[in-house]
């Protein structure tokens, strides 16, 4: 009876150093997968910026005026005693709205609302010169205007400098 003690008891303590090990195997795994979840999903690269003169539209629109400068190009070493016309004034700005450059070197995407859920309809090279129309109550967003398409988004706030007019 006393064997059958010893072994009952020895029975005992072996599921229990095995039942520890096993816990913290299990214990460790798990961490180790949420873990490595966490920095593979922190590690993806964002999409890239849509930029107007990558569209089909912008390099048409490119094209237009590279030939409407060979055009003039031309015009002006047939003509060269023509006067040249007076460059057109500015447009005026809207009430409380300034010119900005985008400092972010990666450019900025532009997006329908002020969300990063929102729909991208567009993107913004590095040291585009922009049009800031608003900024949103949160203060996370900005309100834009892109003067060479007047096309309006929204961009995160804190990535563009304010230029003197």
């Amino acid at each position: 009876m006393t064997k059958n003690i010893w072994t009952s008891r020895l029975s005992v303590a072996a599921q229990l150093i095995l039942g520890f090990f096993l816990g913290v195997a299990l214990i460790t795994g798990a961490i180790g997968g949420v873990g490595y979840l966490y920095f593979k999903s922190m590690s993806v690269r964002p999409k890239k910026p849509i930029f107007y003169e990558e569209t089909a539209e912008g390099q048409k629109e490119i094209q237009q005026q590279n030939a409407a400068a060979a055009k003039s190009n031309s015009k002006e070493e047939a003509v060269a005693s023509e006067p040249e016309p007076e460059p057109e004034p500015e447009p005026e700005l809207p009430p409380n709205a300034y010119k900005a450059k985008v400092t972010w070197s990666e450019g900025l995407s532009l997006r329908a609302e002020p969300s990063l859920d929102a729909e991208r309809i567009g993107g913004i090279g590095y040291d585009a010169e922009i049009i800031v129309l608003e900024v949103s109550a949160d203060s996370n967003w900005q309100r834009v205007l892109l003067p060479w398409n007047e096309q309006e988004g929204w961009v995160k706030n804190g990535n563009t400098e304010r230029v003197a007019n």
